[in-house]
């Protein structure tokens, strides 16, 4: 049995949880090593506090399973057959009397939630995520080499766009460049959908790229992440094309600042919030509170988006092994939008960042 699987066994025995039906692709990757999208197709991962566990996926996909590493028993189903019957079958086999079960709350819809509680009418339900969350939260020496390569392709990702930027171009005709460039490195997924913005579109956080052209005096803001052995990794940056005004460059110094202090401030005992409010209040003081809208990062795994959330109320210490972003920004309508983002893994003595491209402002002539 992998020691993941183990770690879940003990908090079973611990809380008296006779099954744990995990149905996430994250989820089921991080504990058995095999990851795919079934669409709506089952896909779910059976752990026992003892038994065998055992992996349910689409019949066409056994083979992948197996080849994964996987050694339990796989229940494969093709589409005229009902899943739920096997996996009664299944876990009747190993186990006569469920009482109590963990689910992802989150991810299970009402249907098979209604279909699992009908194998087990007297079980209780209770949440999985935060077990698992605590788990996938502390990165191994492996799953850190592994996001540090994935940093690594985001840093030229920025470098390959930023040499793209050139008067006339459209923030898609940018983004379709660095997309392309990475394939030929051969990547074959991004962490979430890339964004190039340029001018004030980059004063929306979560703008949708278009047919915008870039300008001279434009800040342009690029957002991306790519996805390595199924280990995601995101930076954004944020670059001037020719001369910017004054008031640009204070919003730019004003975030690299509280971005730079939130990454001194990040190290083992001290807690999310200290480090969100770090950058808050620096950005504050300079009079933008109000144009900085988000949480100062996120935890950075399997998910582009997992635990820690780094948040002002957050008062999880931080712990060796975290890896999360460090991502401030201000946000100022149909002036300017700025953000600097990297990605963190916390050591004994602090943070050593992953992502290295320059936050220095880059200025494109």
């Amino acid at each position: 049995m992998n020691q993941r699987v183990e770690k879940l066994q003990a908090w079973m025995k611990e809380n008296e949880i006779e099954v744990s039906f995990i149905t996430s692709s994250e989820n089921v990757f991080y504990l058995s090593g095999y990851f795919t999208n079934p669409h709506e197709r089952l896909l779910a991962l059976v752990v026992f506090q003892q038994e065998e566990p055992f992996l349910v996926c689409p019949a066409m996909e056994v083979h992948d399973a197996k080849r994964s590493g996987w050694d339990h028993e796989i229940i494969g189903y093709n589409d005229i057959e009902n899943p739920w019957e096997m996996i009664q079958s299944s876990i009747q086999k190993r186990i006569r009397i469920v009482s109590k079960t963990a689910i992802e709350k989150e991810h299970m819809n009402v249907e098979r939630y209604e279909q699992l509680s009908s194998l087990f009418p007297k079980a209780a339900f209770i949440s999985a995520e935060e077990k698992l969350r605590i788990l996938r939260m502390i990165k191994d020496a492996k799953e850190l080499k592994v996001i540090e390569e994935a940093c690594a392709l985001a840093d030229y990702a920025v470098e390959f766009g930023a040499s793209e930027i050139k008067e006339g171009k459209t923030e898609l005709d940018v983004l379709n460049a660095v997309e392309y460039a990475l394939k030929q490195k051969g990547v074959t997924e991004m962490s979430f959908a890339t964004m190039v913005l340029t001018g004030t579109n980059a004063a929306s956080p979560h703008g949708n790229p278009g047919l915008t052209k870039i300008k001279k005096g434009d800040l342009v803001l690029f957002d991306l992440g790519v996805v390595v052995d199924r280990y995601c990794s995101d930076i954004t940056r944020t670059v001037a094309y020719g001369d910017i005004n004054d008031k640009q460059k204070e919003i730019y110094d004003t975030v690299l600042k509280a971005q730079l202090a939130a990454i001194e401030a990040s190290k083992p005992g001290v807690t999310a919030a200290e480090v969100d409010l770090t950058a808050r209040r620096i950005i504050a003081d300079a009079g933008y509170g109000e144009y900085f809208p988000h949480r100062l990062g996120h935890g950075l795994g399997i998910s582009v988006h997992e635990y820690p959330s780094m948040t002002e109320t957050n008062q999880l210490v931080i712990e060796e092994g975290m890896v999360y972003t460090i991502e401030p920004g201000i946000y100022v309508p149909e002036v300017a939008g700025v953000r600097i983002e990297d990605d963190l893994f916390i050591t004994a003595d602090g943070a050593k960042v992953l992502t290295n491209f320059p936050k220095e402002l880059q200025i494109i002539k």
